[in-house]
């Protein structure tokens, strides 16, 4: 009689699931993927690089500034005044000292606003200014 009534009350109880472990084991998950990913940094505009032959690929660029065709400076996806490129350099080279920038002109963009944006970036302080180009083989 009392294995009757022990049967009984376990059906009337149901079947308990916990899920703080599932829940634990998702957010592991979640870190571990938000930790691994690889972020791509852009200038935030379209622009159409100039080809270079000699044109190499670099790895890991930590500051990106773009110039518009029509002589718009970018960094970080918002527009910048061209006075306003070394202040903004020396403040992403305040979080990573060791970061590289990369100007990344358009192929109708002019020489001038291309040396005042370099020119404000020595000034900054980066070690190491670059300009960006396509190899022929990817011009559009």
């Amino acid at each position: 009689m009392l294995n009757i009534t022990a049967a009984r009350k376990a059906r009337k109880r149901g079947i308990e699931l916990n899920m703080t472990p599932l829940i634990d084991m998702v957010f592991i998950l979640l870190i571990f993927f938000l930790v691994t990913t690889n972020f791509v940094r852009e200038t935030g505009v379209d622009i159409n690089r100039p080809t270079a032959a000699t044109a190499v690929s670099k790895e890991k660029v930590n500051i990106l500034i773009g110039i518009t065709k029509d002589d718009r400076i970018f960094m970080d996806k918002r527009e910048i005044d061209p006075r306003a490129v070394r202040a903004n350099v020396e403040r992403a080279l305040a979080e990573n000292p060791e970061g590289s920038v990369i100007i990344v002109a358009d192929r109708k963009s002019r020489t001038g606003t291309v040396i005042k944006v370099m020119d404000g970036c020595r000034l900054a302080g980066a070690k190491n200014v670059s300009l960006a180009a396509s190899l022929p083989s990817e011009e559009k």
